[in-house]
């Protein structure tokens, strides 16, 4: 999300944060699933003219992070990346879209298990992530 972007589903969440300077867009988040999107931008781009493969994987852990917190937020928690294995499949360029879609398959006390799939605008998997999130109490101010 950026700051013209506000995700009105889940306000509490900061417009303004690492992911706006990538573009990421928030489009659906729940605790079950979250789903996001990026335009791909020359800034993405590594030398070589494809998404840099960071790219991916902040994308995954956000859309981890996100859901986990919302799925631990009640419980007075925070979430926060642990573990982010990326495999690349295709190249993703400038002009395109990267769409993530993220589903948990393991939801514990202390950690959180995600399966995020990145896809381009033609539906192609580009890139799988297996996201691991840690669970913690939130540190005193």
């Amino acid at each position: 999300m950026t700051e013209s972007q506000e995700n009105h589903d889940h306000p509490e969440l900061p417009n303004e944060h690492f992911d706006a300077l990538y573009g990421l867009e928030i489009t659906e988040a729940s605790g079950e699933r979250v789903e996001a999107r990026v335009p791909v931008t020359a800034q993405l781009l590594q030398p070589f003219g494809i998404v840099h493969g960071g790219v991916h994987c902040a994308i995954a852990e956000s859309v981890a992070s996100v859901g986990t917190w919302l799925g631990v937020r009640e419980e007075g928690k925070i979430a926060m990346g642990l573990s982010n294995q990326t495999s690349f499949f295709r190249p993703v360029q400038e002009g395109d879209v990267i769409l993530a879609e993220g589903v948990p398959i393991h939801c514990g006390s202390t950690t959180w298990v995600w399966d995020v799939t990145l896809k381009d605008g033609s539906g192609r998997t580009c890139a799988s992530s297996r996201m691991t999130i840690a669970v913690r109490e939130p540190r005193p101010s």
